[in-house]
């Protein structure tokens, strides 16, 4: 049967987004605590979260990982043994890199729910300030744990030997692991840009309306009728701003060099281009408004990229150049176009993708290539309102298959040293769990652990 791969870096990262998620479900869905399950140092786990955490790691799994009450208490025990030590141990977590999780999470629960702003709502926060106020906490708890754990594996690596050990036992106990299908995706994209005339448009248009507020005029009914920015009609273009917000670069820089009253002048980002007035200073927050603009792009300049596009695959399809080639000397995408089109997953930062865990609607243009083949030229758009034609090209594809060491060498190389870290771990929990202040509650008394939980907390 295959291997049900249950090492610390499939539970590890499970945790970090039950964390995300399961926490913020408790508070949206307002559940009332039952009481406090288990204390190690000066962290809890709850009664309610071992529920919730055990379904949410075996939703994960797609039912793959099965875990009793008892080993899901154990799991959570152990996270917060590691985030009570990395702050005995004096791990450093700057807030930067918090908030940096913590945008990666709200734009992940973005995508999953069709825009930003519906976000708060559906996790039953009044308002985004609040939202990540809670996922701070959750972020800064998961890095703490993240860097115990690097601290504590730093230097334990693998050999070869240990490698064709580990895969040898597997085998013999008939559970080498499954892998899932996995791509592998290029792309060439051609944008279709605005005129410099049309730009220039837009920026006299904004300087004109720069000038009207000067004059008196209430942005906020400026931004009503001009801006662009979709949650205009939310806040009327009115954001609350940190050097730590989730904002691009331009428009952080521009506010914090506003007196207060004064109006920007317009100026360009990814999204178009913008004016802001900044309306108030409280401590390192500063309270502005701004209007977004996106200068028009003519129908003309979308199919001039449509027909390129159609080209560049003809001439893919013939051999008059290579698929790198042609990235070379016509995409315009700077994410890819230095690295022969590769697409990288943004979830693992790894060039492959699982298929069955893909965007639907990528999924639904590439599920069908065999390696080699191309998709039809299509359009796209980003969030940010650019528009542009692609084709994609299968350059690997692997079936669903159980593991193999020859082809399989770096996957089950990775396993090999993930449970060698397991075990350095766990030989280091043992050991701390004797001077850490642990407390289980009678509830949990007829669990069996691995580790010597039970025993110190009955002392």
């Amino acid at each position: 049967m295959p291997h049900k791969i249950k090492t610390l870096k499939f539970i590890n990262l499970s945790i970090l987004f039950i964390f995300c998620l399961g926490m913020v479900n408790i508070h949206a869905q307002k559940v009332k605590i039952d009481g406090v399950g288990v204390v190690v140092g000066k962290n809890i786990v709850l009664d309610s979260d071992i529920a919730k955490f055990k379904l949410e790691l075996e939703n994960n799994s797609e039912r793959k990982i099965k875990i009793s009450d008892c080993e899901m208490l154990e799991q959570l025990m152990l996270q917060k043994l590691l985030a009570h030590h990395a702050v005995i141990d004096s791990i450093v977590v700057t807030d930067v890199e918090v908030n940096s999780g913590v945008d990666r999470n709200i734009q992940y629960f973005a995508q999953q729910y069709g825009g930003i702003e519906k976000v708060p709502a559906v996790y039953g926060f009044n308002s985004m300030p609040e939202l990540k106020a809670e996922l701070f906490k959750i972020e800064r708890e998961n890095a703490l744990i993240r860097k115990e754990q690097q601290k504590l594996t730093e230097k334990v690596d693998v050999t070869p030997e240990e490698v064709r050990l580990y895969y040898n036992g597997l085998k013999e106990k008939k559970e080498l692991p499954e892998f899932p299908a996995e791509i592998q995706l290029a792309q060439i994209v051609v944008y279709a840009k605005p005129t410099e005339a049309e730009k220039q448009r837009v920026v006299n248009e904004l300087t004109k309306i720069k000038k009207e507020i000067e004059e008196g005029a209430s942005i906020r009914m400026k931004a009503i009728i001009n801006s662009e920015d979709p949650a205009v009609v939310n806040n009327g273009g009115k954001y609350e701003i940190t050097k730590d917000s989730q904002f691009i670069k331009e428009f952080k820089e521009v506010v914090f060099t506003l007196e207060i009253g004064e109006v920007s002048e317009p100026f360009k980002s990814d999204f178009g281009y913008h004016i802001i007035q900044l309306h108030e200073i409280k401590g390192n927050m500063r309270i502005a408004s701004h209007i977004l603009m996106r200068p028009q792009i003519e129908d003309s300049k979308v199919t001039a990229a449509q027909t390129l596009v159609s080209q560049i695959k003809k001439d893919v399809e013939e051999g008059k150049m290579t698929f790198k080639e042609a990235v070379e000397k016509y995409s315009e995408d700077k994410d890819t176009k230095n690295n022969a089109g590769l697409i990288v997953n943004q979830y693992t930062g790894e060039s492959t993708f699982d298929l069955t865990r893909m965007d639907p609607a990528l999924y639904a243009r590439v599920s069908d290539l065999t390696k080699g083949k191309m998709t039809e030229p299509f359009y796209d758009e980003t969030r940010t309102g650019e528009k542009m034609y692609k084709v994609i090209i299968m350059k690997d594809r692997t079936d669903t298959h159980i593991a193999d060491l020859v082809n399989d060498y770096v996957k089950v190389q990775s396993l090999a040293l993930q449970k060698k870290k397991e075990e350095t771990i766990a030989k280091w929990s043992k050991e701390k769990i004797v001077d850490t202040y642990i407390k289980i509650s009678p509830g949990y008394g007829k669990c069996t652990f691995e580790r010597n939980w039970k025993k110190l907390a009955s002392k």
